[in-house]
């Protein structure tokens, strides 16, 4: 099986880990269509329109001692539409953009991989692509996270089933104009500005 690709991780990192909440517990975010309006294969700031309320999410999530990681499949890269270099100079942006609204990111972690798309050694099938696990997986052993007392917002199917199979506890899906998505398999939101009173509401175990 393909090993999982080497995740971004923030400069401020060490200090992000310092103030998170003991035990540690973190705030998963898919990217296109969570961070970002998904209009396919983003990888350039000139393409970013972000999606309304998450840096207040985030930025709540942080003051409550979450830890803000991104998990996000990236066929861009399997399909040749853009290399590993320029997602990882895109995703420093992205990580900067964050830093200075007050809403810092700890990690960006991503699959470059896609079954039957990808091109060489990109096409495989993969322990970290959604709905797989692999990536959800790899940040709670990276940074030592109590899955069971983590959140995820996603706006796929894909992206819940993920964070089930991680045993992440809080389940929260997005509207998605993508007609891939898939059902709504998690806790239903209208919108961003929704999440975040639900994950401090509410007990994690009531959610699986």
């Amino acid at each position: 099986m393909t090993s999982i690709a080497a995740p971004f991780v923030d400069p401020a990192a060490e200090a992000l880990l310092a103030r998170a909440a003991s035990p540690r517990r973190a705030l998963f975010l898919d990217r296109d269509g969570v961070i970002n309006v998904d209009r396919d294969y983003v990888h350039k700031p000139d393409e970013v329109e972000w999606v309304p309320g998450i840096f207040d999410l985030v930025r709540e999530a942080s003051s409550a001692g979450y830890l803000p990681i991104v998990v996000t499949n990236q066929a861009g890269i399997a399909r040749g539409y853009y290399d590993e270099a320029t997602f990882l100079e895109f995703t420093r942006w992205m990580h900067a953009q964050f830093a200075a609204r007050g809403a810092p990111l700890l990690a960006t972690y991503f699959c470059p991989h896609h079954p039957e798309a990808g091109i060489g050694p990109y096409r495989v099938a993969c322990a970290c692509r959604k709905p797989a696990p692999g990536m959800l997986q790899a940040a709670v052993r990276d940074f030592e996270l109590r899955a069971d007392l983590s959140a995820l917002v996603g706006d796929k199917a894909g992206d819940i089933q993920a964070g089930r199979a991680a045993g992440v506890g809080a389940l929260l899906q997005l509207p998605s104009s993508k007609a891939d998505a898939g059902e709504v398999v998690g806790t239903p939101l209208a919108g961003l500005q929704d999440a975040w009173p639900l994950i401090k509401k509410n007990k994690h175990e009531d959610w699986r």
